[in-house]
């Protein structure tokens, strides 16, 4: 990885913090929300008998759910990742190459630790 500095002034940086907080708290909170939905419905419905139907809606839904807490599981690891990286002062570098990340990025996409190709090849799955 090259030896670079982020050219992010202070201020900038100390924003992204804020945004990245704000964004892992969101993301988090609508985590244990769902959970709690799904335990309230237990709690309501738990030995009730059950329609075949219902079950067979419930775990098609869950198949986008789960597709959902994947691209969440993805984008919180990338939060932390970026908050540790405003810790080790290596935030608005990429962690693959250590090429600088653009600020026009890292304003739209605060977790961003990789340049966009690096993003594309990982999202390929390459």
């Amino acid at each position: 990885m090259a030896d670079q500095q982020s050219n992010l002034s202070d201020e900038f940086i100390a924003k992204q913090r804020a945004n990245l907080l704000a964004m892992q708290r969101a993301l988090l909170g609508g985590e244990e929300g769902t959970i709690a939905g799904e335990r309230r419905f237990q709690e309501e419905h738990g030995t009730e008998a059950e329609e075949f139907e219902d079950a067979a809606q419930r775990l098609e839904q869950e198949i986008p759910n789960q597709a959902l807490r994947n691209v969440n599981d993805q984008r919180i690891a990338d939060i932390q990742r970026a908050l540790e990286k405003i810790d080790e002062g290596t935030y608005g570098l990429s962690d693959e190459s250590g090429d600088p990340i653009p600020q026009a990025r890292l304003e739209v996409m605060p977790e961003a630790i990789l340049t966009v190709e690096e993003q594309g090849k990982r999202e390929a799955g390459g």
